[in-house]
């Protein structure tokens, strides 16, 4: 067990929001679909090396949710790209609907999302003007914009430009929901992808203040060691990825792995308190957080 991970503190927000959906006091957010794409790329020494390199952005502190994190490229599903028409490479809808545990419409959605946030933040994009190719690069800043401002979906944004989604070149992951206790919650499909050839991501991100290609190896050291902040799916898919050697692998190794939600639970008994995701104990987080004034309210 990674003994570090057990003496890290609660978020400041986490004990009082605890106590108060366990009383009832709030009623917890129903979690929001999304989807993230641990984007993957092979370092100069390839199989010698530590493992392939793992696209990181730190978010700004400004940032409402993870502000200061670590994170993967990512966001919500667009309810627009559900039942729309979309040029499709690679499993279908249906094919993702039964291994992400959901209806072909919402399948369709996430991998969309997968996609696009990819595009949106990362500046790569999986989608091409065929089923065997992907887009030649090209300065897509005011696509990127429009989509990030929701001002345009990702179906219309791909029948604008003759372009096939590649859901091929994506392999699922691991799924995480929030806990009932945060204030936003989600409910998220990891996906992993290898960044394609003659496709660079993006040195500079509107919601990040730093970009980073660390192998797996890297960002769980620094994660240990307090230099990279990560929420407890990041550093846990990390780890996950320590084996592997190539990007290939990772992409291979996906195709085994079930996608159930992982979900973190919270235990109190008096001052004494308890946070567990089942299966990952390294990640438990537990200590000693005496009640301080009135419980929130579900008002905020």
């Amino acid at each position: 067990m990674d003994q570090q991970a057990k003496t890290l503190p609660m978020p400041p927000s986490w004990p009082a929001r605890i106590r108060a959906v366990l009383a009832g006091e709030v009623t917890p957010p129903v979690p929001r679909p999304s989807a993230t794409v641990v984007l993957l790329r092979d370092g100069a020494d390839g199989a010698a090396g530590e493992g392939p390199q793992a696209y990181l952005l730190r978010r700004r502190t400004s940032m409402a949710f993870a502000g200061g994190m670590y994170a993967y490229p990512g966001g919500g599903v667009d309810p627009r790209d559900a039942e729309a028409e979309i040029g499709w490479a690679g499993p279908s809808p249906r094919e993702w609907a039964e291994r992400l545990g959901v209806d072909a419409a919402t399948a369709q959605a996430v991998v969309c999302a997968a996609v696009r946030e990819t595009f949106e933040e990362a500046g790569v994009l999986l989608a091409g003007p065929d089923a065997g190719s992907t887009a030649p690069p090209r300065d897509w800043s005011a696509e990127r914009a429009a989509l990030e401002a929701h001002e345009l979906s990702f179906a219309d944004f791909l029948r604008a430009h003759g372009l096939v989604l590649r859901s091929d070149l994506l392999a699922g992951w691991a799924r995480w929901v929030t806990p009932a206790f945060e204030e936003r919650r989600y409910d998220t499909w990891f996906f992993v992808a290898v960044l394609p050839p003659g496709q660079s991501a993006a040195v500079e991100v509107g919601e990040a203040d730093r970009v980073a290609w660390l192998t797996p190896a890297e960002a769980v050291r620094g994660h240990r060691e307090g230099r990279y902040g990560m929420l407890p799916p990041t550093v846990t898919v990390l780890r996950e990825l320590l084996p592997l050697r190539t990007a290939a692998q990772a992409l291979s190794a996906a195709t085994g792995r079930g996608l159930d939600p992982i979900l973190g639970e919270a235990e109190v008994a008096g001052d004494r308190m308890t946070v567990r995701w089942s299966g990952y104990e390294e990640l438990t987080i537990d200590g000693h957080y005496p009640q301080e004034g009135p419980s929130p309210d579900d008002s905020q």
